[in-house]
């Protein structure tokens, strides 16, 4: 993958500190956690906490460390925590993972520890450093907190299979006015269409290879809905007959409802006038309000369907997301932007409630060339078969949260906290 990021060179102490955050959130992430919840693997999608935490040591040591003369920690851990880079070696099963018990959770530990004390002596050895240390370092970093996500969603999917349904964390005060949405009545965002430009611009701070090149793309007259489809819209689908009417569905998500017996959500169930929604901070009964979380590509556009509207194009998303929250398609993104973490702010939701599917196949843009080394296998070789989302949900990093931002997954996924942002075309349906 070669990241798009500025020409801009900077000292290893600021550097220096960054890395040392993000290494430390990670551990953050892990510590209330045993050696056997970090073992856990839910799915063959789904990865452990532990191997989570030795892959992304194992991408600092592989493509920062030892192209500068460092030994690895320990050679055969290429083998268990490479993910998927053919071009570096053969590798552990992906649906296996949970069968490592071995390294153990604290020779992890000991070898993060020493990776981090390796990279900490190569940023401090300059007052500056060249471009080509601090994009891949920064490149390292984003990579880290996208398996930050990785741990909560993962974790929350394995917890899940527990009959006793583990809480992770005790909920906070606040945790309902998190979720509720108090933007409830909806209403329309409207965008004139014309030609308008997207991808993330040259002279951003940090982006992935895949939000660029930047080009232009022509939008009909569109709207987007103000607030994301909440839980009492998808109780009204359900009660409607929703799973069970073919009129709504694309024929392969029909197919997947009957083969899979999908009823709602994953972690959600329907009690008496109810909805029970299980997460990390465990069992918790949701309001009617609050942003529906966990359904797959085929539940969003059945929903909408069934809500007389459709799903959003990225294009459209990412055209009406950047004017909302005043980003433009030029916003750092770096790990220091924080837009405030808060359902109800003049952002409209377009951020930290959930990952909003849109119709676009994840596809390369216009003049798209991923690098030639190893680094290029990490995103160009998925853009087939799989479902655009823009936005970003309540597990995802702050720095992560830009308008030009591009997730993907396969249209089955529901163990991420995927939701749904109603678009319509300006004449109507």
């Amino acid at each position: 993958m070669q990241p798009r990021v500025s020409t801009q060179i900077f000292s290893g102490l600021g550097l220096c500190a960054e890395f040392l955050r993000v290494r430390a959130q990670t551990e953050s992430l892990a510590a209330p956690l045993s050696a056997e919840d970090q073992q856990i693997q839910a799915m063959p999608q789904a990865s452990p906490v532990k191997w989570h935490r030795a892959h992304t040591t194992w991408f600092f040591e592989t493509f920062v460390l030892q192209p500068r003369g460092f030994a690895p920690f320990n050679p055969q851990y290429g083998l268990l925590f490479n993910s998927y880079y053919e071009a570096l070696g053969p590798r552990h099963s992906r649906p296996q993972r949970g069968l490592l018990s071995r390294p153990s959770v604290e020779e992890i530990t000991a070898w993060r520890q020493h990776v981090d004390s390796l990279i900490v002596r190569v940023l401090g050895a300059a007052d500056g450093l060249d471009a080509t240390l601090t994009n891949l370092v920064r490149l390292g970093l984003a990579h880290e907190e996208q398996h930050q996500e990785l741990m909560q969603t993962d974790l929350l999917a394995a917890f899940a299979c527990n009959p006793l349904l583990p809480c992770y964390l005790p909920a906070p005060p606040d945790l309902l006015h998190r979720h509720r949405d108090t933007s409830a009545q909806l209403g329309w965002l409207a965008h004139s269409g014309g030609r308008v430009d997207i991808g993330a611009e040259a002279a951003v701070l940090f982006a992935f290879d895949n939000e660029g090149p930047r080009h232009s793309v022509w939008l009909e007259p569109f709207s987007l809905a103000n607030r994301l489809v909440t839980v009492g819209e998808w109780l009204a689908f359900a009660r409607d007959g929703g799973y069970q009417s073919p009129a709504l569905w694309l024929s392969e998500g029909l197919d997947w409802v009957r083969a899979n017996n999908i009823n709602g959500p994953a972690y959600t169930r329907i009690e008496d006038d109810e909805v029970i929604v299980y997460g990390l901070h465990g069992m918790r009964k949701a309001d009617a309000d609050e942003p529906v979380l966990h359904i797959s590509f085929y539940e969003a556009d059945a929903l909408a369907t069934w809500l007389q509207a459709r799903l959003p194009t990225e294009h459209e998303w990412e055209a009406v997301a950047a004017a909302q929250t005043n980003q433009g398609n030029n916003a750092s993104g770096s790990h220091h932007d924080v837009i405030p973490r808060s359902p109800h702010g003049a952002d409209a939701g377009f951020f930290h409630q959930a990952w909003q599917w849109t119709r676009s196949s994840y596809a390369p843009y216009p003049g798209f060339q991923p690098a030639a080394d190893a680094l290029g296998e990490y995103n160009g070789k998925f853009m087939i078969n799989q479902q655009v989302l823009r936005g970003s949900s309540v597990f995802t990093p702050a720095g992560h949260s830009r308008a030009s931002y591009r997730n993907f997954w396969y249209p089955q996924t529901q163990f991420q906290a995927t939701g749904l942002r109603l678009a319509r075309d300006a004449k109507g349906r």
